[in-house]
């Protein structure tokens, strides 16, 4: 289970997607199954528990939990179990529970979790088998559809193991799309390629989201790091297809509240797919604030739906002085270049940055991140963010939940080590008036 990630900025008009990037300008015609039109949000069990922890008494109480937390209501509508659900397929090809770890079968918990009003969701793998080596969906694409059907699915997760050697991964996926698409169910289809072939290039006619980054892991490191793969992509999505740089892992591993924050944070601004990876029935109030943020969460549910991307980036010296900004140096990020992994080790862990995205009527959401291993004052240019007709905006600190009043020309603020300031900011005119 691996995968490569993408942020996209976007234009949509009818579900037909103009997307800009700094050396083209192309049309891309979106799948228009009537899903996806923001970015999915809801839960998965895999980071949290894996094979080994997944059951149906877990299921149950975690649909009770999204209800009981009030994550349901703020659109977290998806429960989704990733792998380590199917067992075998029968003598006619039909693929079968594990009735060990779902003993009541998989239609009776999409009952259950459907009464309590969720959306239910399926894993399954574009090869032979799955990453865990169950049965994939390979030559069987039809009659998974059709049970999926059955089931009242809404929402598939296809994965990319086991399938070397067996076909064009395109038309693998096409094949699934066009027997999702052959049952008349509105399916989310979400398509878990790893990046292999640049799948934001080309998947927003196949799928609802693409993977672009490797799995991701509950460390500052690598959450970094799929931000940075997924960028490069970020002129690609848009309303009906979204780049998926992987799950949340808020609330898992040694994260501090701060990188939580961040990630979450970062999360909605690149227009990522919003699935929580935690265990829900043990949560701590302080991830119950970060994941409820009304304010953040507006930024990733924009009907807009142009994903944030990055602005600029600076190395920074380190000091006894944790605001000394003298001896930073330009870091210019090579958007072209399609970034491995290893490139991303170390080159990133002492930098300030600056993102920002379009909203709907007119705003801006901007993101001042620090990566760096002090506090730093970060500032962001009214030119840097895009804002060229206007001088003068209305601010507001959607982690403080505090207007900030009106602001000219830039905004600064001291930022926190792996933390950020997420802003929303309002064009005005000089008498303060909004201005759309």
């Amino acid at each position: 289970m691996t995968a490569f990630s993408t942020v996209t900025v976007a234009t949509v008009a009818c579900h037909a997607l103009i997307a800009v990037s700094l050396f083209q300008v192309q049309w891309t015609v979106a799948y228009d199954n009537g899903v996806g039109l923001t970015p999915p949000m809801g839960w998965n069990h895999w980071n949290a528990f894996h094979c080994d922890g997944l059951n149906e008494g877990l299921i149950h109480d975690t649909a009770h939990a999204m209800v009981d937390l009030g994550l349901a209501e703020l659109g977290y509508v998806y429960l989704n179990i990733d792998d380590c659900w199917q067992l075998s397929r029968n003598s006619t090809g039909f693929i079968q529970e594990d009735l060990q770890k779902f003993p009541s079968g998989i239609a009776a918990l999409s009952d259950y979790v459907h009464n309590l009003g969720h959306k239910f969701g399926l894993y399954s793998d574009s090869g032979i088998m799955t990453c865990q080596r169950r049965p994939g969906g390979l030559g069987h694409e039809q009659q998974d559809a059709a049970i999926y059907n059955e089931w009242k699915i809404d929402y598939l997760k296809y994965d990319n193991c086991y399938a070397t050697g067996l076909g064009n991964v395109r038309w693998r996926y096409r094949r699934m799309h066009d027997a999702l698409n052959a049952t008349g169910r509105t399916i989310f289809f979400s398509m878990c390629e790893w990046g292999v072939e640049d799948p934001a290039t080309w998947a927003m006619q196949v799928g609802n989201s693409w993977r672009t980054t490797a799995d991701i892991g509950p460390t500052w490191k690598s959450i970094t790091q799929r931000l940075d793969l997924n960028d490069q992509w970020h002129a690609y999505a848009g309303i009906g297809g979204w780049n998926d740089p992987d799950m949340l892992e808020v609330g898992n591993g040694d994260l501090t509240l701060a990188e939580q924050r961040a990630h979450f944070t970062m999360w909605c601004l690149i227009k990522s797919p919003l699935l929580l990876g935690n265990d829900l029935r043990s949560v701590s109030p302080e991830v119950i604030e970060i994941i409820s943020n009304k304010e953040v969460i507006a930024l990733n549910q924009d009907p807009l739906g142009v994903q944030g991307y990055k602005r600029w980036s600076k190395h920074v010296k380190q000091s006894n002085n944790n605001n000394n900004n003298d001896n930073e140096k330009s870091y210019i990020r090579n958007n072209d270049r399609h970034e491995e992994e290893s490139d991303l080790e170390d080159d990133n862990d002492e930098v300030i940055e600056v993102w920002a995205g379009d909203l709907s009527g007119g705003d801006i959401a901007v993101v001042l991140l620090n990566r760096s291993s002090q506090s730093q004052i970060i500032t962001a240019t009214f030119v840097d963010i895009g804002f060229t007709t206007f001088s003068s905006v209305k601010a507001r600190d959607l982690w403080a939940h505090q207007d900030l009043g009106i602001q000219k020309d830039a905004i600064s603020a001291t930022v926190g080590s792996h933390d950020v300031v997420a802003l929303r900011l309002t064009p005005v005119s000089e008498e303060g008036l909004t201005l759309y």
